[in-house]
């Protein structure tokens, strides 16, 4: 029975006591490194801290060490120096054993060979015992070459262990990774490290070789046909002659077809003709320089080999009746090669003098075989159905999604917010139309016309937006040809015709005459005369209205001084033109009403000093106006600027 090493009881349960002193239980450190190589060594302690009695000397011995005193015999003992350590990654840093190794292949799926003798290179690397496996590259074998095994440390068997340099010599099969390799021979470098380390190696052996490999290096057989023609007298003569021709494919009546053109080349030497491409630079077809290979070529077949399999046999004579000679191929002839018919246009300079001296013809013309392009098809727009504009409507018709017509942008850049607005009449025999009034607003930056016709109290017509934003057709126009109406059409006393509507011009603004003077290149000069006339009658009855303005009730005298107050300090600031701008920004109806809030809004906004008490005054005393208006109740307040 086994007794407790503490107090001698026997170890029972009941019997053992445990420790509380103790609080660490885990096992002891038995793995290491020295010169970087990991070593085993013996623990001194067990489990708990507790020093093991097997690994320690007994106590007599220490007894007899402890009474013996070497230094009172010997003296002081003096220190070794230290040896020099130098790591295994320094001490053998590239230093590589090489060994030449083979190894058989198995090839199921072959009849011509039953394995395969692959040969390779093995590295062996001192610095960390680690080996490689390289197979150098053959060209055009067809197989994945190069690294088979890349650089690692391999086991040699199932517990683990790994190769290492005491086990590689010459004459022996190694195992990596279920393929056997047999090492034959090993460098120089090797061989002297290895004897060095005290190994005898093996005599080297013969490498050995792929047997497919050694067959394919032997000469093909060649099989000589008697003939009675001298082929040798004909090869000495015509050597180096080549006859070239330049022929065209036309395969147009096909879908997808086209004109191409070859150069055939048919040589003397053994009759055999040569069929090349002729590629142009972005032709967007690969550069296959051969259409057809040099071969002799077939004219007439026997009866029984119409139905030969020539395209996986070759044909012999005994297939074929007559073959393509150098008589067949004559300048403005067609030929039949493999199914595709070329028509000969031209021939080299050599040619035209073999056919002259050999069959003396000499009438071999270039034959011009371009063809004219035919003229562009016109396209021609279907008939305008009346929807949107025409320029807009167009566009269906150039492409599959439809996108909107180009505009100049530098104009609408140029003639942003410039508007030409102009008062007119409607020409109409009915009585109630006579005296109705529109306005005509011309955009400049689109060339697009609205008509505003402001309301008139009892008149029974309900005013607004007569016409909106749109690009009006002269009546003399066509459909196909569009003429719109421009600036240079509006003057004073113009007729006006709008989708069977006709408007005769009456009145402008002051901004129009000075755009008119400002471009008088676009107008003609009785249109900017007919403004200009008018202008002056406007302003001759000013004076006459200001001696009769004594006459007036004493009110409105008063209410249109005050107008004419605040139309005065809007006129001589500096900002004039913004001004006006913005009144025709805001009033977006060309009613010429603006509220009493936005016209305070747009003097804020443009840093105008008005005084609010006039503009309060003048609110007051136009108690029939809701809203705030300047002197003429038709156009907005640039009449007065």
């Amino acid at each position: 029975m086994v007794s407790n090493p503490v107090h001698g009881l026997p170890f029972l349960p009941g019997t053992s006591f445990k420790d509380s002193t103790k609080t660490a239980f885990h096992r002891s450190q038995t793995l290491g490194y020295r010169n970087g190589y990991a070593i085993v060594r013996r623990p001194t302690v067990g489990i708990g801290g507790d020093r093991l009695q097997f690994n320690q000397l007994s106590q007599a011995v220490l007894d007899e060490l402890a009474s013996k005193a070497p230094v009172l015999t010997y003296g002081q003992p003096k220190q070794a120096p230290p040896a020099d350590f130098i790591p295994a990654h320094v001490a053998f840093d590239k230093k590589v054993l090489k060994f030449n190794a083979y190894f058989q292949e198995d090839v199921p799926m072959s009849t011509e060979e039953q394995y395969r003798i692959r040969q390779v290179n093995i590295y062996y690397y001192l610095e960390d015992d680690s080996m490689s496996v390289i197979e150098p590259v053959v060209e055009n074998s067809g197989i994945p070459q190069g690294k088979l095994i890349k650089r690692q440390r391999l086991a040699k068997n199932d517990r683990g262990d790994h190769y290492h340099w005491k086990d590689l010599n010459r004459g022996i099969n190694i195992t990596i990774y279920g393929k056997t390799f047999r090492v034959v021979d090993c460098d120089q470098f090797t061989q002297v490290f290895l004897e060095s380390q005290g190994i005898e190696l093996n005599p080297p052996e013969k490498m050995a070789l792929d047997p497919y490999t050694e067959l394919r290096k032997q000469p093909l057989r060649k099989y000589v046909t008697p003939s009675d023609f001298d082929q040798l007298k004909q090869f000495l003569t015509f050597d180096k002659q080549v006859l070239r021709f330049y022929a065209i494919w036309d395969d147009t009546d096909s879908m997808y077809g086209e004109c191409r053109t070859y150069i055939i080349h048919y040589y003397l030497m053994d009759d055999t003709v040569e069929i090349r491409e002729v590629h142009e630079r972005n032709d967007g077809r690969d550069p296959f320089p051969l259409l057809m290979n040099r071969q002799r070529m077939p004219k007439v077949l026997v009866e029984n080999a119409k139905n030969f399999p020539q395209c996986v046999l070759e044909i012999s004579d005994q297939e074929v009746l007559e073959w393509y000679t150098a008589k067949d191929f004559i300048v403005g002839k067609s030929l039949t090669v493999l199914g595709r018919t070329f028509f000969i246009y031209d021939c080299d300079p050599f040619t035209r003098r073999y056919y002259k001296e050999k069959f003396g013809i000499t009438d071999l013309p270039r034959i011009d075989v371009n063809k004219q392009e035919p003229p562009p098809v016109k396209q021609e727009l279907p008939p305008y159905n009346g929807f949107g504009l025409v320029e807009d409507s167009a566009q269906n018709c150039f492409a599959l999604i439809p996108k909107a017509p180009k505009k100049d942008v530098i104009k609408m850049l140029v003639n942003d917010n410039k508007v030409l607005r102009y008062l007119a009449a409607l020409e109409s025999p009915i009585p109630e139309d006579k005296d109705r009034r529109f306005v005509f607003s011309y955009f400049l930056a689109t060339d697009m016309i609205s008509i505003f016709e402001p309301p008139v109290r009892n008149s029974g017509i309900i005013g607004g937006k007569y016409l909106g934003r749109t690009k009006v057709v002269k009546p003399y126009s066509t459909v196909d040809n569009p003429i719109y109406y421009g600036p240079s059409d509006f003057f004073i006393g113009a007729v006006i015709e709008v989708f069977g509507h006709r408007f005769i011009i009456l009145d402008t603004d002051e901004y129009v005459l000075k755009y008119m003077e400002s471009n008088a290149a676009q107008y003609s000069p009785e249109a900017l005369a007919s403004v200009q006339k008018h202008v002056r009658k406007l302003e001759a009855p000013a004076s006459e209205s200001e001696s009769k303005q004594t006459e007036k009730d004493p009110g409105v005298q008063e209410l249109e001084a005050l107008i004419d107050t605040v139309q005065n300090q809007l006129k001589d600031h500096s900002c004039k033109d913004n001004i006006r701008e913005a009144f025709q920004i805001y009033d977006k109806e060309a009613s010429g009403y603006v509220d009493r809030d936005m016209f305070f809004k747009i003097c804020e906004s443009l840093n105008v000093p008005v005084d609010d008490s006039l503009v309060k005054e003048v609110t007051c005393k136009r108690l029939l106006l809701p809203a705030f208006t300047f002197s003429n109740p038709v156009w907005i307040p640039l009449c007065g600027l």
